[in-house]
This record gives C-alpha cells, structure tokens and sequence, in this order.
C-alpha cells in the first residue's frame, strides 16, 4: 500500500500489531493463503514470519514458498516485500480504476508501494465521492483513497474517499532501436507532451518491439536518480503507418474498440422494423443533412408553412431503442462506450455497422422507424405546441450541408432540384422564423472555428483548413436544439426520469479573473450582478471591432463552465434554455437513447422504454457519459494535433502568421492561422531581458523595455520543430512586441524567468502584419 509504512491503510495508520506465534515451521499454502486473506491488505514477508514464529533456515524456505504462490497467481505482490491476497480486497487504502466493465460500471484495483495492483477487481460504488472533488468524474486511471464494504447482494465494492492526482500506469509512445547510451535493448519517446524525458527498455522488456513501432510501456520500479526504465507491453502499430496518429490516441485514452461476440450476433440478427403501431409519415420529403464525411444519417427535418404565418415542423431521429434494448449485449456495450468517437481517419462507433450504418441509420429511399417531433412555431419562431410519436419514415434524399445551401443559393442538381420548392425552402422559411426566437434569447455568440483536415488516398494530410460555416449548418443546429428542449419539457411534464444537458453558469472565481482583465483594456464588468449569456454578448460586440477582438473572444471561451450530463436540471448557460436533453443522436451517444427510452415508457410506446433499475441509476450513467464523452475530446484533439505536427514536420523553418492563445510564465502559445496548429514561444527566445508574468493581464512584460507579449496579437512565428508523435509545435518569435513604458528604475516583482541572451536578426523583423477579416 502507498503510504509512509507498511500496509497503511486508507487514513495513514500502521496496521495492528502482529502477535508472533509459537515457531510452528513453514506454513502449507492453504494455511498462508487463509491468513492473507483475513490480513485484508498488504503485509511483508517479515510480519508473515512474526505471525507463523519462522526463524533462521526456515526464513529461506518461506521466501521460496511465497515466490511460487506468486509464479501460481495465487497471491500478489504489492512491493519489493510485501504480498497480499489475490481474492480479498484490503479494508481501504489507495485504489486505481482499472477498466469499465460490461455494465458500465467502474472496476478498480488497490495499489501497492511500487504502484503494483493487487486483490480483485472490486466495482466502484455508485454515487458521488463523500469528500468533493472539483473537476470530471472518475474515469479510467484515476487514483483515489477508498473503503471497501459489501452490498445488499454480499459482493465487494469500494466506496471513493479522496479523489487522488492521476498516477502513470501506462506511458504510450514510439520505441526507438537502441542509440543511446545504456540503451542496449532501446527507448521509448512518449507521446505525452508533459513527459520530457525517454524511458529505456532492456532486452528483455522489449517484447519483438522494432524501431518505430506504436507502443504502450510500464514503468519500472524506480529509486533513487538516473534514468527510468519500462517495459513493452503491447505493440500497436509503427509510426510508418498514416494512421499512427489516431492509433496512438485511442490505446491512450483506452477507448474500445471492436465488438463483442454477443454485441455482433445480437446486430446480425436484427431485422427492419415493421410498420405496426406506428405513424406513418412515409410520404412526407423528411430529408437528412449531413457533412460531406458522414457515416451515419441519425436525424431527418421537414418544414410546412401554415395559413397563420407560423409552420409545421418535424424532426425525425433513428429509433435506436427498437433495436438496442435494455440490458442487452448491445446496451451493456454502449454505455462502455458512451459515445462514438471522430478521428480524421475513422471512426470508432459506440454501436456495430450493421446498425449505425445501416439499420439505424435514415438512408434516403429506405424505410426507417424513428422517433418523432412535430413542432409548432409562429411567424416569430416562439414554440406552440408539440408532440411526439413513434412513427415510421423514408428519406426523400441525403444531402450534404454544401449541397442543401448551394440549392438555396440557387445552384441546384438533379437531387435538390425537385426538392426546392417542396421541401428545401419551407425549411429555409422556417429556420428564418426560429433565428427571431434565438435573437430575443440571446444564446452565447462565441466565435469558436474548428479545424478540418482532409486526407489522401495514402492516408497522409493534403490540406487543414477551417470549416465552414454555412445557413444549412446553422438550420439542422436550431432544429435539433429545438427538438432537445422538447424532449426534456416532456419527460419533466410526465414527471419522468431523465439525463439532462447541464451547462453551469461560469463560476465566481472565473468572473472575477474575467473582470480583473476587462479592467485592463478599459473595459467594465460591473460585479455582483448576475452573469447572462446577453451581459458576455455585449462585451463581445463591444470588443469586436477593437485589435482586443481575439482575445477578448478567447477570455470569454475560457470563462464558461464545461458542459456535463446530471440527473439534477441547472438549465443549459450558454443557450440560455432552463431545460434542455439530448435528444437527436442516438446513434452516437448513450446520452439520446436513454431520452429515447424515458420518452417511450412514458408515452407507453412499447417494452424497450427505461426500466425502473435503469432509471435508479441514472445518476451513476450521466457521470459515466460524462467521462467517456471527455475521454473521447481528448482523444480527438491529440489525434488532430499529431496530423498538424505530421503536416507541419517537412515546413520546418517556414514562417506563418497566428495569435498568442495563451500567456504563462514560460512562454507564449501561438494558433497559426493556416492550419489551426498550436504550438510554443518559449519565453528563452524572447530576447536578452527578464520577463514578469502578468496574470491578470495574461501579457509577459519586458524587465528592461516594458514591452508586452499580450494575449490575443497577432504575430508572426517561425517554425522550429514539429513531433508528430507528441503532437508539439515549437516556434520563434519573428514579430516584435508591442512598445510599452520602460520601468525605469523600479525592480519589476513576481514570477521572473531569466532568459538566454538571444538578439532576434534585423533582417527577419518585420513590418505590421495584414489583419484578416
């Protein structure tokens, strides 16, 4: 166990005293296997000699015994001498989540002096941890001091204590052939960014690993100085291989992959929905619009204008819960899953093919059950009524956003062409109608591009870009939003239980910072009034034209709480909506279908709605999504950075334009406008004086000059190093700072870095860099 002595338990305490024994020799393995077992934790081999009164030779023969009862598996080792059951967990102590089962509950192991795991695999008891815990949920990896107690039905669980730091149980990264010294066999470079140094493999702890080859590695035990030492776990694929990136990304992030046999036998054996009981809106022109990439189709619009000046609308989801019902193979592995997740190359889908892409999934010409929304709005877009139904449909036609908008725009083909009139403008009449309702509620207006990154036929980069924003974009997001608010009014009307879409107003330490920095660009955020998404809008609109555009934009972004799922509704901030669920993509997120389901019990629409045990843990399954939903953003966006790095890597030396995102007491981080790229100023490179760390006015200020790094201006940068494997951007500063007022001869205070004399060439200075609209 972890800790300053032997066996500690969860509150740092020494085991009870061991009252030695009359000498009865070397125990047999049943004897030593019952006494670990009552000992619940870990021991050391001198308390087992104590407890037994093995003295002199005997001591040998215990160390021999204990070492094959180790080689069987029937006990662990917890340290260099310490040992514990393999069947019993300890009473408490420090535990690591290990893995999410079948169910979707939380596995986690006890943790020994060297980080070893021992006892059993003991499931994570449902429920909030008793000491709070700012931050995600408890996900895979994480470290926490537990309490062991058993269940109404006698099994183990654990009972989280104290959130602890995430510990490394594995470090993922590229094995390198042995080039270095003490590297007979090799290294690892990990691909965390925060990992500064290699770990060496010896020859024996290489595993058939061969130079380049993607790999997950475990640290040895370690003490003392020198370098740190690993051993190869598994290979996953070599850095040859296009798709290194996202192979990388998700072994780190443990991020499932593939099916069960049972997952796989259950979708096989799926057939289409009949008709039956069902409304039959097959003769509508329901039309799906995706982006051009898109595997699956899981949501489908239509719009009719009505005589009052107001319109009909429909939104149409795939029925997942026709086919993934409770307590299924299929059910046990989404909520695993949570969520499908989106890398440039693939995706990893939280349900088979067979289903995601085909069954479930609203391909045009094709019947598909699905549940349905008709919506009524009047000519100012403020919502009348609704109601939903379970109902059958067919797809007048898969459009892609670029296709539906070019048909607006007046540039039709054969598919749009005959839907124009019918069912492309009474959509766009509608959307027109909704955007009048957004404007009176004043969501939150952050400019937040995002990246896209298109891929050859070799599986390399060819281009990163910005997406585009179209109308067609912004049409399917209003309607979806529309349709979620729906959804959760329902299921509260019907007073049932439901997973909410929780975004949390920022909170007051964030506004405070927030207001701290306004000040310094002659901006004011009056305090003590409440925060609304309208007071951060008119901040944004003042800024908009001023050359603190950008990072008044970011400041506000960094502001905002992170959004989550929760049982307990405190409304949605940034859409400014009091209630809100995620309703319309079932296909990809458990999320959807656990509304789904809610919303057929509750309708009485059929025997795949939500149980009452299911609806018991629903608390449990929204800080589950939670975690994965976060695992998998992560994963993507080290995936991305690793195809910018790899894109960038043969333009080292090139100089592009960007903007300082972030300012720390290290350096500065650059977005390159170009490829979206971010990457590091160090503040070393920034010339001959210290620089103070101004945090409040997130700028790094000249000791000598004054002169101000500041969030936000735009600069100019040269490429130095681009690692693809860690996804790490390098640059040097080419733009100069903007002058400010020497501070004479007051000694400037705080957090002071010294930097390397550097003098940046007169040659690469250049003038004022062009502002891009």
């Amino acid at each position: 166990m972890t800790g300053k002595g032997k066996g500690n338990n969860a509150k740092g305490k020494p085991p009870k005293k061991i009252v030695p024994r009359k000498a009865l020799g070397v125990p047999d393995k049943a004897t030593l296997l019952a006494f670990l077992n009552a000992a619940k934790g870990a021991i050391g081999h001198r308390e087992v000699a104590i407890a037994f009164g093995i003295k002199g030779d005997d001591r040998r023969a215990l160390k021999v015994l204990l070492s094959d009862l180790a080689a069987e598996g029937a006990i662990a080792k917890t340290g260099r001498k310490e040992i514990a059951s393999k069947t019993i967990p300890p009473d408490g102590g420090v535990f690591q989540i290990i893995e999410i089962d079948t169910h979707g509950d939380l596995l986690a192991r006890a943790c020994g002096r060297d980080e070893e795991h021992f006892g059993p695999a003991v499931r994570v008891a449902a429920g909030k941890p008793q000491v709070r815990h700012e931050g995600p949920p408890p996900g895979v990896n994480d470290r926490f001091v537990g309490k062991v107690r058993t269940d109404h039905e006698g099994a183990y669980e654990v009972l989280i204590i104290k959130r602890l730091d995430k510990a490394v149980s594995k470090v993922f990264g590229v094995f390198m052939a042995g080039d270095k010294p003490l590297a007979q066999g090799g290294y690892v470079k990990p691909s965390d960014k925060k990992m500064r140094y290699d770990l060496l493999i010896a020859p024996e702890h290489m595993k058939n690993a061969r130079d380049g080859d993607l790999v997950a590695a475990r640290l040895l035990p370690h003490r003392g100085y020198g370098p740190k030492r690993a051993e190869i776990l598994e290979i996953y694929g070599n850095t040859a291989d296009p798709k290194a990136a996202s192979i990388l990304a998700i072994a780190a992030h443990n991020i499932p992959m593939g099916f069960s046999p049972e997952e796989e036998a259950q979708a096989d054996a799926a057939l289409p929905a009949p008709l039956g009981d069902r409304e039959d809106l097959r003769a509508l022109p329901l039309l799906t619009i995706d982006p051009e990439d898109a595997r699956d189709h899981d949501d489908a619009v239509f719009a009719q204008a009505r005589a009052d000046g107001g319109f009909k609308i429909i939104v149409a989801i795939a029925d997942v819960a026709h086919y993934v019902t409770p307590g299924s193979p299929l059910d046990e592995g989404a909520i695993m899953r949570g969520n499908s997740v989106y890398f440039p190359d693939r995706v990893v889908p939280m349900l088979p093919l067979r289903l995601s892409a085909d069954l479930c999934s609203l391909i045009d010409g094709v019947d598909r059950p699905c549940m349905a929304l008709e919506i009524m709005i009047d000519a100012s877009g403020t919502k009348q009524s609704h109601r939903f139904m379970r109902a059958m449909m067919n797809s007048a036609a898969s459009l892609t956003y670029g296709q539906a908008q070019n048909a607006i725009d007046g540039i039709t083909d054969d598919v749009t062409a005959p839907l124009l009139d019918t069912a492309l403008r009474p959509l766009w009449a509608a959307y027109h109608a909704l955007t009048k309702a957004r404007d009176v509620r004043q969501p939150l207006e952050i400019d937040s591009p995002e990246r896209k990154i298109v891929l050859g036929e070799d599986g390399k980069v060819e281009s990163i870009g910005l997406r585009e924003r179209l109308d067609a974009h912004r049409l399917i997001e209003e309607m979806m939003i529309l349709a979620n608010v729906c959804a959760a009014e329902t299921l509260e009307d019907k007073r049932s239980a439901l997973i909410y879409r929780v975004h949390d107003q920022p909170s007051e330490t964030k506004l405070a910072a927030l207001g701290d920095f306004l000040a310094t660009v002659n901006m004011k955020w009056a305090k003590g009034q409440p925060p609304t998404p309208a007071r951060f809008n008119k901040v944004l609109a003042l800024a908009k034209e001023t050359e603190n555009a950008a990072m008044i934009n970011e400041i506000v972004l960094r502001t905002q709480a992170q959004a989550i799922y929760d049982t307990g509704n405190l409304g949605h901030f940034g859409l400014n909506l009091r209630k809100y669920a995620h309703f319309t993509s079932p296909i990809r997120r458990y999320a959807d279908l656990i509304v789904h389901r809610a919303l057929i019990s509750s309708h009485g629409y059929g025997k795949d709605g939500l149980r009452d045990k299911d609806a018991a843990q629903l608390q449990h399954i929204a800080e589950l999504i939670t975690a994965t939903e976060r695992r998998g953003m992560a994963a993507e966006r080290e995936a991305t950075d690793r195809y910018v790095a790899a894109f960038l890597s043969e333009r080292v030396g090139a100089t592009f334009e960007g903007r300082i995102t972030s300012v720390t007491r290290f350096g500065l981080f650059i977005r390159l406008h170009e490829t979206g790229g971010d990457g590091l100023v160090p503040v070393t490179s920034l010339g001959r004086e210290y620089f103070h760390h101004d945090e409040s006015g997130h700028a790094l200020i000249g000791g000598e000059s004054g002169d101000r790094w500041e969030l936000g201006a735009r600069v100019q940068v040269r490429l130095v190093e681009a690692t693809p494997v860690t996804g790490g951007l390098l640059f040097e500063m080419v733009s100069d700072p903007k002058a400010g007022p020497p501070p004479g001869r007051k000694q400037m205070r705080g957090p002071m870095r010294g930097t390397t004399p550097m003098r940046r060439p007169s040659s690469v200075r250049p003038g004022g860099v062009t502002r891009r609209r």
